[in-house]
This record gives structure tokens, C-alpha cells and sequence, in this order.
């Protein structure tokens, strides 16, 4: 598949993933009657939901990445060569800022206006740390074991990550760009937005370094290593 095609299926998931998440978040919000905790379920099983369909949907096309942590994952690891990252990444952002605007504008919302939404400090940045080492894990594990599930563990993960971690599991950094910009319920303040990116960065590293010992072939399946989550790379192994 040509890089253009693959690019326009990373705008176009990114931009259905933060739809699924800032929309979901206002409709939850709306109709929670103040429980935050409802609120965050409608939130997370939307979520989890569309994570499950736009991965298969779009697995076989760009790989679904949707997220620069894997994608830098999957360059490390030799699955996309380094001078197609930046457009996976400009994709992936400009995805997010857009699917941002469509949520906004189906709620009645301003198109863009900074959140205000504190989340800072140690245990949230502890917490997207775990949210986005956890996330290459499944990513890099299942991949390696059970290609098939990969769409399904993915979102099964984000799903249980929204309520084990003190931060709700942005992990993805063009998530957490694109969400200080809706003064929503999935918001994030423009100032705690550095820090979470550094330990989403952090959390995917530490996770590929140990998959990659643990599984010490893992460059030779690089290329079918996430079929559905980072399908768009051909099948012929590489050597070690």
C-alpha cells in the first residue's frame, strides 16, 4: 500500500478514535445527571468500542497505529521504515485536532477552546507511564502470539486502563495534544500536556526494550509484528 493511502487511514481512524472520545465523554456527561463515574463508563466503553473497530478496519490498510508512541515503537523495531514516521505522526495529530472539532461541533460545543481540566502530578504521570507501557505490551505480546486478537486486546486494555490508572489512560501522545483543546469532560490543561507526552514516550521505550528481550527474534517479525494493529509492513523476515 502507497504511503499517501496509508496516511489518509491514519488521519481518518485518528480523527474517528478522538470523535469516539471527546464525544462520548460529552454525551456522558449530559446524560449522567452529575455521576462522574457513569459519566467515565459511557466514556470508557465507547472508547474501547471504537478502538476495537477502527484497528480492524483500518489494520490492513496503514496498521491502525493512530498513536506516535507505536509508531516510533514499530520504526524501532524496524516494522516502518524512520522516513515515513514523520508523516504517520503529522497525520495522526492532524487526525486527532480534527476528530476534536467534529466532536465539538456535534454537541453544540466551541469548535477548539483550551481545557481546563488539571491533571497533574507525580501519580498522574506514574499513571501514564503504566497506561501506555501496558499498551505496547499487549500490542507487542499478543502480536507476537495471537496476531488475530490484537485489535480486541488493544481495546479490551484501554477499556480496563481508563479505570486502573489515576489519569484515565491517554497514552498516546496526538491524543493528548488534541484533547487540551476541548474544555470538556476528556480534557486535559495545555500545561499538563508535556509531561504526560514524556511518560507516554518513556513507558512505550521501557515496554519495547522489554519485549525485545524477552522475545530476542522480535526484529524478524517486525514486519507481521502487530498484523492488525501494524499490518500495512510486508511478511518477509529481516535477520536479527
Amino acid at each position: 500500500m502507497d504511503l499517501t493511502r496509508r496516511v489518509a487511514a491514519e488521519v481518518v481512524g485518528s480523527a474517528f478514535l478522538l470523535a469516539a472520545v471527546v464525544g462520548s465523554g460529552i454525551m456522558g456527561e449530559r446524560l449522567s445527571g452529575g455521576n462522574v463515574g457513569l459519566a467515565l463508563l459511557a466514556n470508557t466503553l465507547a472508547t474501547g468500542a471504537a478502538l476495537v473497530a477502527l484497528i480492524l478496519t483500518f489494520g490492513p490498510i496503514s496498521g491502525a497505529h493512530f498513536n506516535p508512541a507505536v509508531t516510533l515503537a514499530d520504526a524501532s523495531q524496524r516494522g516502518l521504515p524512520w522516513g515515513e514516521v514523520p508523516a504517520y505522526v503529522a497525520a495522526q495529530v492532524g487526525g486527532a485536532f480534527v476528530g476534536v472539532a467534529i466532536a465539538d461541533l456535534m454537541f453544540e460545543e466551541p469548535i477548539f477552546s483550551l481545557s481546563r481540566h488539571i491533571r497533574q502530578g507525580p501519580a498522574q504521570l506514574l499513571s501514564e507511564f503504566v497506561a501506555t507501557f501496558g499498551l505496547l505490551m499487549v500490542i507487542w505480546g499478543c502480536s507476537r502470539l495471537r496476531s488475530a486478537a490484537v485489535p480486541f486486546a488493544v481495546g479490551a486494555y484501554i477499556t480496563a486502563a481508563y479505570w486502573f490508572t489515576a489519569s484515565t489512560s491517554f497514552a498516546n501522545p496526538a491524543v493528548t495534544l488534541a484533547r487540551c483543546v476541548t474544555d470538556t469532560f476528556a480534557g486535559i490543561r495545555p500545561a499538563d500536556v508535556p509531561g504526560f507526552i514524556l511518560a507516554q514516550l518513556i513507558g512505550a521505550s521501557a515496554a519495547t526494550t522489554l519485549f525485545r528481550w524477552l522475545i530476542p527474534t522480535l526484529p524478524q517479525v517486525a514486519p507481521e509484528v502487530i498484523t492488525a494493529h501494524l499490518a500495512h509492513v510486508g511478511t518477509e523476515e529481516k535477520p536479527a
